[in-house]
Formats: structure tokens, sequence, C-alpha cells
């Protein structure tokens, strides 16, 4: 909805008044387009119902009968506005899109505020761990080590997590060369070099994509069950982790911020891929005008004070709003990933054996996930019980 509200054509200006074109025969005055040339918008009505008719024709014998209704102007701008009789022999209804006229808004959007705001939103998460850093400090196992180690992560899972963010850091690299590579990397490095890294970028940022899918499904299947909410997680939040208060928080397999950190995976990245893949397959995925539909069917527009959504989308149109919500998204789980890697890097003393060897200390482990640790060393004590009382037997 804000994607649709918030990024369509400018609003047009109401003055309560139609402005004079009768000194151009109708046609568009120096005010619309100066209006248009501030972003102001005009009523185009004039011109968009302005496209020639058969009636009008001169007789076939008199001068100029020849030439139909519609002149060469009207039918360009029926071609504009999207109404002109078109038949194609192949190609289907993208095709039959002669000239697109909402792409400016897209293109301004996109080369403005999407790349200063996402530019600023991803600066201003860094420059927020970096003041935490500084502030916290890295967070340390109170206790000390004790040599003994227990499995927090198998290697299935171990690869499945590496092959989600090794492909997620690629793409998100890739992406903001795209996205940026005509503010930075032409003035930096010139235009032939710009053109072989984007190349490069779209290759990679296409196939590990496929990657990315792959690992998203998994992690999903190894460890939604952790991640359903429980009472713990109210603790753990009341304590913010363990930053308020003198002790860490209980918590299972997984806590109240990693349980955060995995929802907004599984659920941006899947938005993130839905989008991707309509990219990937042009005209083929529409998405968005049955999205508005229903929203607007449901009032979620007119609850929100909103005009209803667009629901007719040119096949042009579609791509454009899944190129800018593919965008969005991926740059809210770009901030929430660079939070997640400082976490399990930097921010936290014996956090990255979890992924990276697969084992942790039992202090570690005590002082972060208690009760999945007492889980696993009952788990333990019954599996030897089982096997003494079998060797016994």
């Amino acid at each position: 909805m804000i994607l649709a509200s918030g990024l369509g054509a400018p609003a047009v200006a109401q003055d309560g008044m139609e402005p004079d074109r009768s000194a151009t025969g109708g046609a568009q005055t120096l005010e619309d387009i100066l209006a248009r040339q501030r972003g102001d918008g005009i009523d185009d009505a004039f011109r968009r119902d302005n496209t020639g008719s058969p009636d009008t024709a001169a007789g076939i014998a008199q001068q100029l009968g020849t030439l139909g209704g519609s002149s060469d102007p009207e039918l360009w701008r029926a071609l504009r506005y999207g109404s002109a009789d078109i038949t194609v022999s192949s190609g289907g209804e993208v095709a039959a899109v002669l000239v697109q006229d909402g792409g400016m808004w897209w293109l301004d959007f996109r080369r403005t505020t999407l790349m200063n705001w996402g530019g600023y939103f991803l600066l201003g998460v860094i420059g927020a761990l970096v003041a935490f850093f500084l502030l916290r400090g890295r967070i340390r196992i109170d206790a000390p080590k004790t040599g003994r180690t227990v499995v927090r992560f198998r290697a299935i899972e171990r690869f499945a997590h590496w092959l989600l963010a090794g492909s997620f850091i690629l793409l998100g690299l890739t992406g903001l060369l795209t996205l940026f590579g005509r503010t930075v990397l032409i003035p930096a490095f010139g235009h032939e070099a710009n053109s072989f890294i984007l190349i490069a970028s779209k290759w990679v940022h296409n196939n590990a994509a496929w990657a990315f899918m792959v690992g998203l499904v998994m992690i999903f299947a190894f460890w939604v069950w952790h991640n359903l909410p429980d009472r713990t997680d109210l603790k753990w939040i009341a304590q913010f982790g363990g930053i308020i208060g003198s002790k860490h928080p209980p918590a299972r397999k997984f806590n109240a911020g990693q349980k955060v950190i995995f929802w907004s995976v599984v659920i941006l990245g899947a938005s993130i891929s839905a989008s991707g893949l309509s990219l990937l397959f042009p005209f083929e995925i529409p998405m968005f005008a049955k999205t508005f539909a229903i929203l607007n069917d449901l009032g979620i527009t007119g609850l929100l004070g909103l005009d209803p959504l667009p629901t007719e989308l040119t096949p042009q149109e579609e791509m454009q709003y899944a190129q800018l919500w593919h965008a969005i998204v991926s740059f809210v789980l770009m901030g929430i990933i660079i939070a997640h890697i400082y976490i399990g890097s930097l921010g936290m003393e014996g956090a990255f054996d979890a992924m990276g060897t697969g084992e942790v200390d039992e202090a570690w482990a005590h002082q972060h996930h208690s009760i999945w640790l007492e889980d696993v060393k009952a788990a333990d004590k019954g599996e030897r019980a089982t096997g003494d009382a079998t060797a016994a037997g």
C-alpha cells in the first residue's frame, strides 16, 4: 500500500479552476509544462481523451480525406496513454505497449529516494552498532570456560546457514552495485569498468538467487519448530537479553532476539524471493495488480485514508513495482543481517563457534541458552542410561 500510494504518479494539483487553453486550441499551455517540470502534476484528461475520431474524418473525395480522423500527434498521444488500437502478431500484452508513460516516476524514485534513504538506513545501522560497541563493549562469557563442549548445530544445519548467508551477501553486494553504479562507479572508475562490473554483478545476482532460496527453505525446515514463541521469550524481552539486570535470562535453543532474526529472514526473504522470481521471469509472474485488488476489497486502503490502489497495471508497471519492492525489502533485511553479523562475530564472545565448528563451550551455553543446555544434558543422560541397560541385558 505504501509502495502504491507513495510511489505513484505525482498528485494532481487542484486549484478549483480549469486552465484557459483557448489560445492553444485546447492543447497544453506553458503553465501545464512548467507544472510538470515542478513535479506538481496536472489533470491531463484534455490530452488523454483527445486522440482523434473516425467520425471527424473528411470525405474520401475531399482534400485530406485519405488521412482519416486522427493526426500524427493524436496517434502518438493514443499510444502514450494506452488507448490506441494495437494488434501484434507475437509477444502478447507486453508487445502491445509501444510507449510506456508511467516509467518516469519509477526512475525518479529509484535514483533519488530509494538510493538516498536506503543508503542512509544502512549507514545508520552501522553507526548504531559502532556506538553500541563503544558503550557496551563485547559481551563476554561471565564464567571461566569449562573445556567441555556441546553440539549446537549439526553439519547439515551449518551448511544451510552458510549457503543462505553467503548467497545473501553476494546478492546484497551485487544489488548495491547495480543500484549505485551510475552514481558511484562511473565517476570513480569510468563507464567501461562500470559496464563490466554490472554485467558480472547481474550474472552473479541472478544465479546466487537460487542458492538463497534453497538455503531459506532448508533453515525453515530445520529451525521453525525451535522458533515458535513461548513464555520464556517474555522474560528475555523484559531483560533485553541480559542488558537490563545482572543475570542473563534463560532461553531455549533460540532466544527471543534470535527468533526475531529467524522470522525476519523467513518472511522478508520469502517476499524478496517472490519479487525476485517476478524479475527473473519478466512479465510472467505479475503480483501487484491482484494484491492491490485484494487490499481494496478488504477495505484496508479506506481505513488508512488512502485512495483505492490501481488494479489495472501494464506489464511494465508490474515490473517497476516488483523492482522497487525487491529493493526496499532487501534494504530492510540487509540492515537486520548486519546487526546479526555483528552479534555473531565481534559483538559476542563464543557466538561464532556455534556456526564455525558447530560446538560451544558449556559456560557459553549455560549463560545464553540455559534451558536448552539442560535439555541436551538430560537427553545425553537418557541415551547413556538406555545404552547401559542394553549392554547389561
